[in-house]
């Protein structure tokens, strides 16, 4: 049987930004779309366990919070058009036309709404996350490392920035559509990383695909938009196999690529025909090398150092660079790797940063001292917050102190 509160959770965090994102077309107003959007979820604890859930809850959230917002807009005397707009919600039928050629998403227009060059880099990121994505508002916090009432503020502020220099609620077109596009990817990047990283929510990447796929509709010249969605097709193809039956993470030589989706792969690799060779391009390119390995050890690591060497040259980050390290320790040598890696850290950029101590750890298994690779290995696992990678990366250390590299 199924929990009702659990069926709540799940539904919510699928169907809460759809909600959100439709109320605030039809109704312009921010704080209602999010106020309605958490009455419907609040609603449907209190109902679904004593009437149980509905076949569709998605759809039954929406409609608990369009008649919540309609209840508020008839109590404030709103114009007709909004209530009329709003009571379509329930009959697609009778919704107006989208113009020809229009991406017809909600979201896709919350995002680029999101994204308005208007707004501060951080708040941009911050109210995405937070109106498109659903994620608390603390954990946006976190991840900027601010108080939640401070980031609640920072919030508040871009809504009401929004509102204020009436910053309309469309996908812009022509020079102004290229002129947003960098922001927009950046989001959706941010988007994806969080539901793919090792205890992230898978319906985060696929809502990051879905969005990259309409973004590449929209904008078939725009190569980055094809090089965003061909990483992130590549990078997901693997889901399948990153664990094992017990949960643990699998690094890439571990890994059966029978169970990768081999239909995605091919997807990927197509559209890196118009992807260019932007940042999000050359990544994708770096994955195609990895998705189209037959076995591990057939990894082309010249073709991904030669691409690491073009994308560190265009965003010459420390965690590029760190990565561009391990790309050239498995083409050349542990030694090579080891240098590079001491280039990336000069200036502190990557201390304690649990990927850097690993990259070292690795090389120095290979390089003969499997004693100090261990105790590395070990450091980086105090260090992580994911409990599948700090798992693997003690597992990693038991390996070398058990049988070395």
């Amino acid at each position: 049987m199924i929990d009702a509160a659990e069926a709540v959770a799940v539904a919510g965090a699928e169907a809460y930004p759809r909600i959100v994102a439709t109320l605030i077309r039809v109704t312009g107003d921010w704080t209602l779309a999010e106020d309605c959007a958490q009455e419907a979820l609040a609603t449907a604890l209190e109902r679904w366990p004593r009437d149980g859930v509905p076949a569709n809850p998605g759809g039954w959230l929406l409609t608990a919070a369009r008649n919540r917002a309609l209840d508020v807009l008839r109590r404030a005397t709103v114009e007709r058009r909004r209530l009329r707009d709003l009571a379509l919600l329930t009959d697609p039928e009778r919704a107006p036309a989208e113009p020809e050629g229009d991406v017809v998403d909600d979201r896709l227009r919350l995002i680029f709404t999101c994204c308005h060059p208007a707004l501060a880099l951080e708040a941009r990121v911050a109210l995405t996350l937070r109106t498109v994505a659903g994620v608390p508002t603390a954990d946006i916090a976190r991840a900027f490392l601010v108080t939640e009432s401070t980031m609640t503020r920072r919030i508040t502020r871009a809504k009401t920035k929004i509102a204020t220099a009436g910053i309309p609620y469309r996908v812009p077109t022509g020079a102004a559509l290229v002129e947003r596009l960098p922001g927009v990817l950046a989001v959706l990047y941010l988007l994806f990383t969080r539901g793919y990283d090792a205890d992230g929510e898978p319906a985060f990447a696929a809502e990051a695909i879905r969005l990259a796929r309409l973004l590449d509709q929209l904008m078939p010249a725009q190569p980055e938009a094809a090089g965003l969605l061909a990483l992130f097709l590549l990078h997901d193809s693997r889901r399948a196999a990153r664990r094992d039956a017990g949960g643990n993470l699998l690094t890439l030589d571990e890994q059966d690529r029978s169970r990768w989706d081999h239909a995605a792969i091919a997807e990927g690799r197509s559209l890196l025909d118009r992807a260019g060779h932007g940042p999000y391009a050359l990544q994708a390119r770096i994955a195609a090398c990895h998705a189209t390995a037959p076995t591990a050890a057939d990894t082309d690591w010249p073709a991904i150092a030669h691409w690491y060497d073009q994308l560190a040259r265009l965003r010459p980050t420390p965690v590029i660079r760190l990565n561009r390290a391990v790309a050239h320790g498995f083409a050349s040598g542990p030694a090579a790797g080891l240098a590079l890696l001491a280039e990336a850290r000069a200036g502190g950029a990557l201390d304690g940063y649990p990927p850097a101590l690993a990259a070292e750890a690795e090389f120095t298994a290979r390089g003969g001292d499997p004693a100090r690779a261990a105790a590395l290995f070990r450091a980086a696992a105090a260090l992580v917050n994911s409990a599948a990678e700090r798992t693997a990366l003690v597992k990693r250390a038991d390996g070398l102190t058990v049988g070395g590299p």
